[in-house]
């Protein structure tokens, strides 16, 4: 009877504790473990002997997961191998480093064991897959195309993506692999959500970054202004076209060309674009000359492309091009986490821009903005942040100015729907009801008071303190 081989498995952290008591639970799952206490020591046992896959620390006092990652790709150590970094430190620009630097995925601690186990366990069938395909690409005589890794600078600007909550972490993780491909992205999301900064970092942390970066809004321009904007065109070839202009695709060259609304690109420019994307070619308007066009497209929109196919909107080969890579960024209401790290980063450029003190917010203003749902995403707490900074003059923020403009957006907005009153916390909610309630009955009423408070069916003295707490006294 044949033994099975068990999967060789390099366990490394500096915590001695915590890496025999996983090194024993992989042990306990019919796996075979050796264990390491930094990323040096690490390389030396995989000089000896290879492993099948590596759970890595990434904070470690000497040579921790980022060193070990950049020693294995340098010295091309089993580059098939899986490596697992393990971090108490689940930042986002952590997660985008250690996938740019080719781990197989970023879990933080405390580790959940059973998802530890399912990762490793799919990690290992990865990378079977992967040796059977280059066992036949050996047979075939075929070569295997070797890429080189893009490490990521911590200055560049995609750490402006701010956030640790599991679903943005997972957006970093995405990053990191995506941006060292040269795939066409399409970002999906609702308004708001960062769709414009997610392609940014795309670009920056990609073989391109030292190119440009241009961005086009689809529904900014009317068709016949946009295909112009894209393409160029030359000199004579409309009423208005007096001298050559050079679109945007051509500026871009060697870069990236983010479109944003993608959804609300005109049919009659979807195949020019289409032509782009698989024949990386074009021709300026009036122009019968093509141009080669060397540059990555990332593409945006809040709209269900798969509803635009449907309804002949989009076309569906073009759907199907651009949807090469998808990343559904998450509203922030599933990323609760990361509002008050926004909201103090928000608070810190709104202090630099404006050059006056750092101003905070009271633990009541905090938890204030934690509990509000955000339609608006990351765009409507910048805005609310940076009006509460103003109208603070400087002091510290409260929990009254921020219920005040919750109230505020929500009572000028004229909008009482339900969706609407449970995107506000509890206290503010009713108030918007009330000033509302308010409103109606004195303008059915002719602005009588009594007969409002009578159609209200409450005492006067009540609809008196009501309307002076809600200014509408005047």
């Amino acid at each position: 009877m044949t033994k099975i081989k068990k999967a060789r498995l390099l366990v490394v952290d500096d915590d001695r504790n915590f890496r025999e008591t996983l090194a024993e639970l992989l042990e306990s799952n019919g796996y075979e473990v050796r264990a390491a206490a930094n990323g040096r020591e690490a390389i030396s046992l995989l000089q000896l002997e290879d492993s099948d896959l590596t759970l890595c620390d990434w904070k470690m006092p000497e040579s921790g997961g980022e060193q070990f990652l950049k020693t294995l790709a340098a010295d091309d150590i089993p580059t098939a191998m899986p490596v697992l970094i393990m971090t108490a430190h689940g930042t986002g620009p952590n997660a985008l480093q250690a996938m740019q630097l080719g781990a197989y995925d970023f879990i933080t601690k405390p580790l959940d064991m059973e998802k530890v186990l399912s990762t490793v366990a799919r990690a290992l069938h990865h990378m079977k897959l992967q040796r059977e395909v280059d066992d036949l690409r050996k047979q075939r005589f075929f070569e295997a195309d070797s890429g080189s890794t893009v490490f990521i600078e911590p200055e560049r600007s995609s750490l402006r993506l701010i956030g640790s909550s599991p679903a943005w972490i997972e957006i970093f993780k995405s990053i990191g692999k995506v941006a060292r491909t040269d795939v066409g992205v399409l970002v999906l999301g609702e308004s708001g959500t960062g769709k414009e900064m997610v392609a940014r970092a795309i670009h920056e942390n990609s073989g391109r970054s030292r190119k440009p970066f241009i961005i086009v809004n689809c529904a900014a321009l009317p068709p016949d202004l946009l295909e112009s904007e894209l393409f160029g065109h030359e000199k004579g070839s409309f009423t208005s076209a007096v001298t050559k202009k050079i679109g945007k695709f051509e500026a871009a060259e060697g870069g990236t060309v983010f479109l944003d609304e993608i959804g609300e690109l005109p049919l009659a420019l979807q195949p020019k674009l289409l032509r782009v994307l698989q024949e990386h070619t074009f021709e300026r308007v009036g122009a019968t000359v093509p141009i080669e066009a060397d540059i990555r497209i990332v593409a945006a929109t809040n709209r269900q492309l798969e509803q635009e196919v449907e309804s002949k909107n989009f076309r569906a080969d073009l759907f199907y091009r651009l949807n090469t890579y998808t990343l559904r960024l998450p509203p922030l209401r599933e990323r609760s986490s990361d509002i008050l790290p926004l909201a103090n980063y928000f608070l810190e450029q709104h202090a630099k821009r404006n050059g006056i003190p750092l101003q905070s917010l009271t633990a009541a203003a905090a938890e204030a903005l934690t509990k509000y749902s955000y339609p608006g995403n990351i765009r409507e707490l910048e805005h609310l942040v940076n009006t509460a900074a103003v109208q603070a003059g400087g002091r510290i923020i409260t929990v009254e100015e921020i219920e005040s403009l919750l109230v505020q957006n929500h009572a000028g907005q004229g909008e009482l729907s339900i969706e609407t009153l449970l995107a506000l916390p509890f206290h503010d909610a009713i108030r918007v009801l009330e000033q509302k309630l308010l409103e109606n009955a004195l303008q059915s009423a002719g602005g009588n008071r009594s007969e409002a408070a009578r159609n209200l069916g409450i005492h006067r003295r009540l609809l008196y303190e009501k309307l002076q707490q809600y200014k509408l006294t005047s």
